[in-house]
């Protein structure tokens, strides 16, 4: 028997009178069914429905608006008036370097700044502004730091530059803590006193609004920075911040630049991967981030910058062909942790019936095990803890499931712990191994009195329910594209066909990916479908399903399958039951 493996949530219908209205106000025969998920989308209008399709410059917000930005404005053409050194710190993730590349090309190239760039080692500094990288400005004369996409909590080092003559512009976006550093100026824009009407700018967003004021103030063409705007859209992607308000707007001509005249570094690593305009969100996440990503976790991201600030396609090349091998080495290492983490819970029975997982290996990479910890949880769908050993202690990454707030439990874990942080979702941690059994069994209790009976499974929403013989590449190119670019807040509809059939028996591919070819007619026109990855917990069903001539149900969402100019369009599979 095929059982759903998540909880399939139903978007509620749209009101019929007002999906009959829009269409009315159109004017022309559009089709029912993206009528009817414009209205679930709120886009009641024209008006509504054509401003959300097609973002226009003007909807950005004035960068003024957010609290600090006249200060910290002032303070950089104070820089640039009188030469100072200024040194650009930055994350090792796809946010913090594009945050360096953007903010340090622009500097640099378009305003002759004396500027440099500084990024954390993640082993030997670890996240955040370090004492090694504020040393670090003031062993070299630099005057100004402007950190971008952390330094939101940097307190200590705050006041250790302001003890030591170097000022401090913190860029950042994560949720401040009761008490903001000491900077000279904070753009943060989840701070309680901002009133920047958008709350979920990315790093690069932030470092985006100060060049964007700074060009504001000094009545400055604004063509310059805008043509490095894919590497905000970049930043977007990655971070899987809600794609809608300003950030849909950055995103849609970040995305339009990528494929069209993208910068070197970018426009390469799309090449390596086949990607073609138009270029999706969905492009950027699985693979550009990974790749750049990969610098700071296998070696150091200096790489990755190195990378996207590339002039050329030659130097472009080179830079990138070093990042794509440490990509490479990165899922060896993943997916043979992965294969370990998975074999601990054979024949562990405190494994198997706990309500989390906390597994420790002190040999594992650090620069994987977050990738690994929402791996395990995606398996077994439970608050998952992985560990390794690093200097002496116990270091790891954690990832929750809806519902659990596991930032809140690690603070109920404090003082087993000499170090952690995060949110909600995800967060990360430091402990000795002497607290470590301590901790797993606390872990576990609170895990367990704070999640529901039974087993638990993830969402799936379902935008709305549709015919297969409705589906067309029409329909996708000039309708579901319109809505584009998709993320978070603003996902790319999952549709759900019933009465399906099997018209040839399910194949897998490469060991690990199912395909079935389906139709809901007799005879009617079939579909390929292709589920990436899930091949074991369908497959059997599939059979019996195919065999018996037995109905189907199917959630998906579609894409291209393109091969030597051939486009088809093509149902990702989600879920599916009988």
């Amino acid at each position: 028997m095929l059982q759903a493996k998540k909880n399939w949530i139903y978007v509620p219908e749209p009101n019929p009178q007002a999906v009959s209205a829009l269409g009315e106000e159109f004017q022309a025969n559009i089709n029912p069914y993206f009528l009817r998920l414009l209205v679930s989308r709120n886009l009641k209008t024209v008006s509504a429905a054509k401003t959300f399709m097609v973002p226009t410059w003007e909807q950005l917000y004035d960068p003024f608006l957010m609290k600090d930005m006249d200060k910290a404005v002032a303070r950089l053409n104070q820089a640039l008036e009188f030469g100072e050194k200024i040194l650009i710190y930055g994350d090792y993730d796809v946010d913090g370097t594009t945050s360096v590349a953007l903010v340090y090309s622009y500097l640099t190239l378009e305003l002759g700044a004396d500027c440099d760039y500084y990024i954390p080692d993640r082993y030997a500094e670890g996240y955040g502004v370090s004492q090694a990288g504020v040393q670090y400005a003031a062993d070299n004369g630099y005057t100004l730091i402007i950190s971008l996409d952390c330094g939101i909590k940097a307190h200590e080092r705050v006041l250790w530059c302001n003890e030591n003559g170097i000022d401090f512009i913190v860029c950042d976006h994560h949720l401040p803590e009761a008490t903001l550093p000491e900077a000279y100026a904070v753009l943060d824009p989840k701070r309680k006193d901002c009133a920047y009407p958008f709350k979920e700018l990315t790093g690069c967003g932030v470092g985006f609004k100060l060049l964007q004021g700074f060009i504001q103030e000094n009545d400055l063409d604004m063509e310059p920075l805008m043509d490095r705007i894919d590497l905000l859209a970049a930043s977007i992607a990655a971070d899987m911040v809600p794609i809608i308000d300003e950030n849909r707007v950055l995103a849609y001509f970040g995305l339009q630049k990528l494929g069209t005249n993208p910068s070197p570094g970018l426009g390469y690593l799309l090449q390596k991967a086949g990607k073609k305009a138009p270029i999706q969100i969905s492009d950027i996440v699985f693979s550009i981030s990974p790749i750049i990503n990969a610098a700071g976790r296998m070696d150091h991201a200096h790489g990755a910058v190195k990378l996207l600030l590339a002039v050329d396609e030659t130097e472009a090349g080179m830079m990138a062909e070093a990042v794509i091998q440490q990509n490479l080495d990165r899922r060896v290492v993943e997916k043979e942790i992965v294969q370990q983490a998975l074999q601990l819970f054979e024949g562990n029975d405190f494994l198997q019936n706990a309500n989390s997982t906390v597994l420790f290996q002190p040999g594992w990479h650090k620069g994987v095990v977050g990738i690994v910890a929402s791996k395990i949880q995606e398996f077994y769908y439970r608050p998952t803890i992985i560990l390794t050993e690093s200097h002496g202690q116990v270091v790891g990454s954690a990832r929750s499931v809806k519902g659990f707030d596991i930032h809140h439990t690690l603070e109920q874990c404090a003082d087993l712990l000499t170090q952690f942080g995060g949110h909600t979702h995800a967060a990360g941690l430091h402990l000795t191994k002497e607290d470590l059994p301590a901790f797993i069994e606390r872990f576990e209790g609170l895990v367990k009195a704070g999640t529901p009976e039974g087993e638990q499974k993830a969402d799936l929403t379902v935008d709305m329910e549709i015919p297969l013989q409705a589906l067309s590449l029409p329909f996708y190119d000039k309708m579901l594209c319109r809505l584009s670019p998709y993320g978070p807040a603003n996902m790319l509809p999952n549709f759900l066909s019933s009465s399906v059939y099997l018209c040839k028996a399910p194949l897998i591919m490469k060991e690990e990916h199912l395909k079935i070819v389906i139709s809901d007619q007799p005879n009617g026109l079939a579909w390929e479908a292709v589920g990436f990855g899930i091949r074991a917990d369908y497959y059997e069903g599939l059979v019996d399903a195919y065999e018996k001539q037995l109905p189907v149900k199917i959630v998906y969402h579609l894409d291209i399958n393109e091969f030597r100019g051939d486009r088809k369009l093509q149902l990702r599979i989600l879920d599916m039951a009988q």
